[in-house]
């Protein structure tokens, strides 16, 4: 092990001691450790208290952009959806976007001038397309297309760690 590894190694040992006997210290801290219901919890717990302790052996920090990483960005506010662009270009847009227990307004629909194809690369969402009786249910690797002006609305999405969309937006050739 590298002495640079080694160091990562210790202060994660560290950090992670820290958080124990704080968990311990605090019995609400306690309870929202036990409330968690996977890893991504249990870490984004932590550093809402100020202790990183995400990160594994040998990673390192990534000298790319955060979004470089489709699924570890934290998880939005329940009812939240944030909204990354990716790469934008003159007739396409492609568009990252993470979702909580989110959902359009009551009586909102989206008619977008442009064309959408969207895949869940986590989670699972419930959508609505006007003039259809049944929503269309997504689940991880499923996709769709909604042509332009085709309504649609978000009736659902999952609790955290939530539901990641990848989106790519375009316009028929010769559209402006």
């Amino acid at each position: 092990m590298a002495e640079a590894q080694l160091q990562q190694f210790l202060e994660k040992v560290r950090q992670l001691n820290a958080f124990v006997a704080l968990s311990e210290a605090e019995p609400s801290l306690r309870q929202a450790l036990r409330d968690c219901s996977d890893h991504h919890g249990v870490v984004e717990l932590a550093r809402s208290r100020g202790f990183e302790i995400g990160r594994r052996w040998g990673e390192t920090d990534s000298p790319r952009q955060p979004e470089a990483n489709l699924l570890t960005t934290p998880c939005p506010l329940e009812g939240q959806e944030i909204s990354v662009v990716l790469v934008d270009q003159k007739n396409w847009r492609l568009e990252r976007i993470h979702s909580c227990l989110a959902a359009s307004p009551e009586g909102f629909w989206y008619d977008q001038e442009e064309h959408e194809w969207v895949t869940l690369l986590q989670g699972s969402a419930l959508l609505e397309l006007d003039g259809e009786t049944v929503p269309v249910e997504l689940c991880r690797g499923d996709s769709l297309l909604i042509p332009a002006h085709r309504r649609h609305r978000l009736l659902a999405t999952d609790p955290a760690p939530g539901t990641v969309w990848l989106a790519l937006f375009w316009r028929e050739a010769g559209e402006c």
